[in-house]
C-alpha cells in the first residue's frame, strides 16, 4: 500500500458518519466501519448504523457481518478489515476507516498482542457463571486478580471481562501484562488518524439528542422484535448500550422514563471512555469541530492535510 490509511475516530454522537461520508466522496473512498456494534444484523437504531441512503452514497464494509447471538472477536475484526482494505485498494479506491472502537483501532494498526488462544471449556464455564451470578460478580472477580484491567473494562463489556478472566486462569498473569507487548514503533499499515471532538457539554447535548431520536425512530420496537425473534437477553449484543436499558424496561424493571435516563447516562459515560482511550494515543491528530461553521469546512480542513490531500480524487 503506497498511500497511508486514513482513520476518522472519536466518541459516539460526535458526527463521524456525516463527515466521513463527505470526505469519502471527495477522495474516491469506501468506508470500513470500525464499530463493535454495527457488525450485528438487525441492530440498526440502537447502534446508530448508517442509513441505507448513506450506505448507498458511499459503500460501507464491516456492517451487518454477523448475527446478534454469534461471537465476534477482535481477531475476527482484524481479519475482515484486512480483507476489505485489500479489496478496496485492488479496485483502485481508497479505504477510509471510521468508528469509535478503540480496541479495533489498536488491532488494525498495531496487531493483536500475543496472549494465549481461546479455551472453550473455560469460556463455557464463565458464561454459565455469568448466567447464574450476573455481570457484576464476574467483574468483581476480575478486579481482585487484575485491578488495572477492571478499571479499564466496563462491567457490561462481557466479551472483554470474560477474555481477561480466561487469560488469567490460563497463565496466572493479568491481561494487562500481555497488552504491554503492543508497540507503536512498527504499525501494520502506514496511516494518519484524525480524532473528531467537541466541547464536553456540546457532546453531551448531542448524546441526549441522539437518544431521543432513537426512541422516536423505534428503538423500543427494535429491541422487542429481537427478543420476540428469540435473541437471548444475556447474549453479548443485547448487553450493549441502547439495548440492555430497553430490555430492562420491557421486563418491567424500570419505567420508560427511567430507562431513557439510564441510556443517556450510560452513553455519556461510554463517550467519555472512548475519548480517554483515543486521547492516550499521541498518533491521533485532533480536529475541534465547533471551530468550523459547517461540515463542509471541517472536511476542507481534513483535505488540507498533506497525506489526505494526496488522496483527493
Amino acid at each position: 500500500m503506497k498511500s497511508p490509511l486514513i482513520f476518522i475516530v472519536g466518541p459516539t454522537a460526535v458526527g463521524k458518519t456525516e463527515i466521513s461520508i463527505r470526505l469519502a466522496q471527495r477522495i474516491n473512498a469506501e468506508i470500513v466501519s470500525m464499530d463493535s456494534r454495527q457488525i450485528f444484523r438487525q441492530m440498526d437504531i440502537g447502534t446508530a448504523k448508517p442509513t441505507s441512503e448513506q450506505q448507498h452514497a458511499v459503500p460501507h464494509h464491516l456492517i451487518d457481518c454477523t448475527d446478534v447471538d454469534r461471537p465476534f472477536t477482535a481477531a475476527d475484526y482484524q481479519r475482515r478489515a484486512d480483507a476489505a482494505i485489500e479489496d478496496i485498494c485492488r479496485r483502485k479506491k481508497r479505504p477510509l476507516i471510521v468508528g469509535g472502537a478503540g480496541l479495533y483501532f489498536r488491532v488494525l494498526v498495531d496487531g493483536l498482542f500475543e496472549g494465549p488462544g481461546a479455551n472453550g471449556d473455560i469460556r463455557s464455564r464463565l458464561f454459565r457463571e455469568l448466567e447464574d451470578q450476573g455481570a457484576a460478580a464476574l467483574h468483581n472477580r476480575l478486579r481482585s486478580c487484575d485491578p488495572e484491567a477492571a478499571n479499564r473494562i466496563h462491567p457490561n463489556n462481557l466479551v472483554k471481562v470474560i477474555r481477561a478472566l480466561e487469560i488469567h486462569e490460563l497463565t496466572g498473569k493479568p491481561i494487562s501484562s500481555f497488552q504491554q507487548q503492543w508497540t507503536r514503533s512498527d504499525s501494520r499499515y502506514p496511516f494518519r488518524a484524525f480524532g473528531l471532538c467537541v466541547p464536553r457539554d456540546c457532546l453531551y447535548r448531542r448524546v441526549e439528542t441522539r437518544v431521543n431520536q432513537m426512541i422516536e425512530s423505534g428503538l423500543i420496537e427494535e429491541v422487542k422484535g429481537l427478543l420476540d425473534g428469540g435473541c437471548p437477553r444475556n447474549c453479548v449484543a443485547m448487553q450493549g448500550i441502547g439495548y440492555k436499558e430497553i430490555v430492562g424496561y420491557l421486563d418491567g424493571q424500570q419505567s420508560l422514563d427511567e430507562a431513557i435516563a439510564l441510556l443517556k447516562t450510560n452513553t455519556r459515560r461510554f463517550a467519555k471512555r472512548q475519548l480517554t482511550w483515543f486521547r492516550n494515543d499521541p498518533r491521533i491528530q485532533w480536529v475541534e469541530l465547533t471551530q468550523y461553521e459547517s461540515v463542509h469546512q471541517a472536511v476542507d480542513n481534513l483535505l488540507s492535510q498533506s497525506d489526505v490531500r494526496a488522496l483527493k480524487a
